[in-house]
């Protein structure tokens, strides 16, 4: 008699591939990192006894120094190219939230400057940041 059963091969995971898929993953994992930075400037926040939180969603950010030096994503902006950024932020999304960053010890005339150019934009949501006391 000649058997006719085949012995049966027990299942097998492929683990040649594995490291390649953790490599991959710890990729993507270290990219999508990377997109979710948020750029800031090294600036003494002012104080607030009151504070308002807004989201983080849906921002553009103005930081100026002590120095009237004023950025925006990392850029640093004189008037006219403020004022172009500010409009290309509403033109993506016209409910963006315009926020003021300014060093305690800036004097007034550059916080001035800035928001004297978001006024003949007449764009209205607008936050000063501040730390809470």
């Amino acid at each position: 008699m000649i058997d006719t059963r085949q012995k049966r091969r027990k299942p097998s995971i492929a683990t040649s591939s594995m490291s390649d898929i953790g490599f991959l993953l710890l990729i993507f994992i270290m990219l999508i990192a990377l997109m979710n930075q948020r750029y800031e400037e090294k600036i003494n926040y002012s104080e607030s006894a009151c504070l308002e939180r807004t989201q983080a969603d849906d921002n553009f950010e103005i930081w100026i120094q002590s120095n009237g030096v004023v950025s925006a994503d990392g850029n640093i902006l004189d008037a006219e190219a403020l004022e172009k950024a500010i409009v290309g932020a509403i033109a993506q999304n016209p409910n963006v939230r315009i926020h003021i960053i300014a060093d305690k010890d800036t004097p007034y005339k550059y916080v001035n400057g800035v928001t004297s150019i978001l006024q003949s934009l007449q764009h209205r949501v607008v936050s000063f940041v501040a730390k809470e006391k």
